[in-house]
């Protein structure tokens, strides 16, 4: 049985499945000679010691025999770039990750967002803008679909499907890169027809496929030296990187062969995935002993802690703020730069440029420090959260909407990681890769209910931040109240139902 922290006495599976004997090198014991003589020690001799396997060095190029000041350019280059892939490995193997698997993973995360980041840009000026500018509920309610729907779909079907894949995680998330490879030929082929859409709406359920399959994979490569909070607050600051990184390569291909060249770009980089996802370690498999976790008490299956339902009220209300705030913003600032496609592009990259730099200061901020309190912290995430929108609707604008892009994603980075905290705390270790993925799909649905706020609500923006306002605040009372043990629901129960009547 399980107390409210969430500990068991009953043994539990190897937390770490690489240290099995299945996956552990054999050594070949030394065997001295049958006369009983030993060779004598060899003599050190003048040379460099050799490197251990989880150092990392760097080479040094062999400067020019003729300086010039080309040559000189080129050898420069040629040495810092060596220095700063030795600078990557190195931060992605620390702490044990290289030994345990940690690093596989992380190169995949990377190459996901590098992918998303290229399809974004790809398809930047054709569902983005056209729909945003469309006044037809039609156009509307297809972008919607588009933008939407596919976080809808993936909530409700990947979180229980992961609980029934006891092999083949590696080869699922391998087959999403692959089928999102295919939908990108499909898009640049088909870049002026309607093939388009459902190609983009398909691609979008990949990838939050692959979000939710890594959740779920995460801990069976957590390093000892490493928790799972600031694991993946490692992996979303490499993955943010990486998305900075091949956007800008995309851009770049876009202004040279267009669109297309951009899209033929992304399915490079989703082969490239999936070569990623069959190199991560074979124990990621390992799933004997897993228990499914559930939010409710249910037969064989092991419940989440009030902690842990503590920090998804909270980090599920500040995940609807950065739903809406990323589609909502491109409708308010397509309608007061009607014809200015250049301002259009300028004033949204300030806003998704505040968002893009408060996601990774919360990260690089969680992965560095540790919080002793989780609810404390999500509680003032969520407050943080509601004070900015309470400012942007009294003072709308756009430096106002980039600040709230800014603490609203801070804020939603710490609180995943306070999350991600609790439920390592909380759940024993066969529950948690389930918990993981079910966090991740409870979070999706509360990215898609703000998104779609963003889309249906008029766009201005003293009213669209006044609506976030109130629902802030009621998700911040609902996080607070379930935190002392009751909740909204119960409290409004208790102040409309009626007394019984006196029985004489």
């Amino acid at each position: 049985m399980t107390g409210d922290r969430g500990r068991s006495d009953e043994p539990t599976p190897k937390r770490y499945p690489w240290q099995d004997d299945e996956y552990r090198p054999r050594q070949r014991p030394g065997t001295p000679s049958g006369h009983g003589f030993q060779a004598p020690p060899r003599q050190p001799q003048q040379t460099r010691p050799l490197p251990n396997a989880d150092q990392q060095t760097t080479p040094t190029p062999k400067p020019p025999r003729k300086l010039t000041v080309t040559r000189v350019a080129w050898f420069r280059g040629k040495q810092l770039s060596q220095q700063a892939v030795a600078a990557f490995r190195r931060a992605a193997r620390a702490d044990g990750a290289g030994k345990s698997g940690m690093t596989s993973v992380t190169y995949a995360v990377m190459m996901n967002y590098a992918a998303d980041a290229a399809m974004a840009v790809a398809l930047a000026n054709t569902l983005f803008f056209s729909a945003a500018s469309a006044e037809s509920k039609t156009k509307v309610a297809l972008y919607l679909l588009i933008t939407v729907a596919p976080f809808a779909l993936v909530a409700p079907v990947i979180g229980p499907l992961l609980d029934r894949i006891q092999r083949g995680r590696r080869l699922a998330l391998a087959a999403s890169c692959v089928l999102r490879v295919v939908l990108s030929v499909v898009m640049a082929l088909n870049f002026d027809n309607w093939l388009l859409y459902p190609a983009a709406l398909g691609s979008m359920v990949l990838s939050k496929s692959f979000t939710v399959l890594k959740s779920a994979i995460t801990p069976r490569v957590l390093p000892p030296e490493i928790t799972l909070s600031k694991t993946n607050a490692r992996m979303t600051v490499f993955g943010l990187a990486a998305g900075g990184v091949f956007g800008a390569v995309a851009a770049g291909f876009a202004n040279l062969f267009g669109s297309p060249g951009a899209l033929w770009f992304t399915a490079a980089l989703c082969v490239v995935n999936a070569y990623l996802c069959m190199k991560i370690p074979s124990w990621v498999e390992v799933t004997e002993g897993e228990v499914p976790a559930s939010l409710r008490t249910r037969p064989a299956k092991q419940p989440m802690s009030r902690h842990i339902v503590v920090a998804l009220w909270g980090t599920g209300s500040i995940r609807m703020l950065t739903g809406f705030l990323t589609l909502f913003a491109a409708f308010v600032v397509r309608a007061q730069t009607e014809g200015d496609a250049v301002r259009q592009l300028v004033l949204l990259g300030v806003i998704a440029g505040a968002a893009g730099a408060g996601s990774f200061l919360g990260n690089a901020i969680g992965a560095r420090l540790h919080f002793g309190k989780p609810d404390e912290v999500v509680l003032a995430c969520v407050g943080a959260a509601l004070a900015a929108t309470v400012v942007a609707a009294v003072l709308p604008g756009l430096v106002t909407a980039a600040v709230v892009g800014l603490l609203g994603a801070t804020a939603s980075s710490l609180a995943k990681i306070s999350l991600d905290a609790v439920i390592q705390d909380d759940l024993p270790e066969e529950s948690r890769a389930s918990a993981f993925g079910r966090s991740e799909t409870i979070l999706q649905l509360a990215w898609v209910f703000g998104g779609a706020l963003g889309v249906l609500l008029p766009a201005t923006f003293w009213v669209g931040f006044l609506v976030l306002s109130v629902l802030l605040a009621l998700g911040l009372a609902q996080t607070w109240l379930y935190r002392n043990g009751t909740s909204l629901h119960l409290l409004v129960g208790r102040l409309v139902r009626k007394p019984a009547p006196a029985t004489p």
